[in-house]
């Protein structure tokens, strides 16, 4: 048997082993999309964009059975929604190695917009650090593929060529580009959609803009730039917290802030109504003040 076969044989036995994991998405009037299991016990993980409606969800299985799915909640600057269905003994990918994920990796984006599983093979084309989508979340890493997303497909799992899930496939995050949702992400707003039915966003309450920082400052610090508070709304956490115009922001709990994605970062990761430590630049001098980080509405 050639090469070109074995590799045939491979991806035709992932195909088939992930299958039962991906189910159909009906939640709109046009084309169904894709989702795929997330727990054994009837979670199920899909894109946002492709639930037109909170009620009558329609899940389709590998065996042909219909369920029906209740929204339990949805995020929809990373694209994410979590459905419950009622059932249990779900077939379930298992995660991939995220050291493994690489440049060059053969991947499977899978479908199921009909009855029968779908697959596209492509490669992983670029990785890099975390990223804001254009709605404003916030993504642990940027996956870039070349796979053809065809309709129905978005929701769907990127997989390995043995059958290990990297992320959720979506078209609505970028412009002309396939991206893949890391899996620490789906995670990071899957508990939070459990816990809340949204994700819970920190908020500080002030507006900022980049500066370069002293040369001497610089020089302690370590870094070339922070930010700049221009504006503190009146009674915002950092109001409370002794935050005022003038002052510039540089580091957040452990994390080094330079521009302003880093500080939209930090806000997502820190937990509401914690005292978060902020370092700051006011006349000069590099001093911490402890602020409560509040809920954005």
């Amino acid at each position: 048997m050639s090469s070109l076969e074995d590799l045939s044989s491979v991806l035709t036995k992932t195909v088939e082993n992930t299958g039962p994991a991906v189910v159909r998405i009906d939640a709109r009037r046009r084309f169904p999309a894709t989702g795929f299991v997330w727990s054994k016990d009837g979670l199920i993980v899909t894109a946002s964009h492709v639930i037109r409606r909170d009620g009558r969800i329609g899940i389709g299985l590998e065996d042909g059975k219909e369920l029906e799915g209740q929204l339990i909640g949805r995020d929809p600057s990373t694209d994410l929604a979590l459905i419950k269905v009622d059932a249990t003994g779900l077939a379930k990918l298992e995660e991939a190695v995220e050291e493994n994920v690489k440049v060059g990796n053969l991947v499977l984006a899978l479908g199921r917009p009909g009855k029968s599983v779908q697959a596209t093979l492509g490669v992983i084309s670029a990785l890099g650090s975390a990223w804001r989508t254009r709605h404003g979340g916030q993504a642990d890493k940027y996956i870039q593929t070349d796979v053809l997303m065809y309709p129905g497909f978005s929701g769907g799992p990127l997989v390995t060529a043995s059958g290990a899930l990297v992320g959720l496939n979506s078209s609505a995050l970028m412009h002309g580009a396939s991206i893949t949702l890391p899996t620490s992400t789906i995670t990071r707003v899957i508990n939070a959609l459990q816990q809340y039915g949204r994700v819970r966003r920190g908020y500080l309450g002030v507006s900022t803009q980049v500066v370069h920082l002293q040369e001497d400052v610089r020089e302690e610090l370590g870094q070339k730039s922070g930010l700049l508070i221009v504006a503190v709304e009146t009674g915002s956490p950092a109001d409370e917290g002794g935050l005022t115009i003038g002052d510039t922001i540089v580091q957040m709990g452990s994390t080094t802030i330079r521009r302003h994605d880093d500080l939209l970062a930090e806000l997502m990761r820190s937990e509401i109504d914690a005292k978060v430590p902020v370092t700051i630049v006011r006349g000069g001098e590099v001093q911490t003040l402890n602020v409560k980080i509040g809920q954005q509405d």
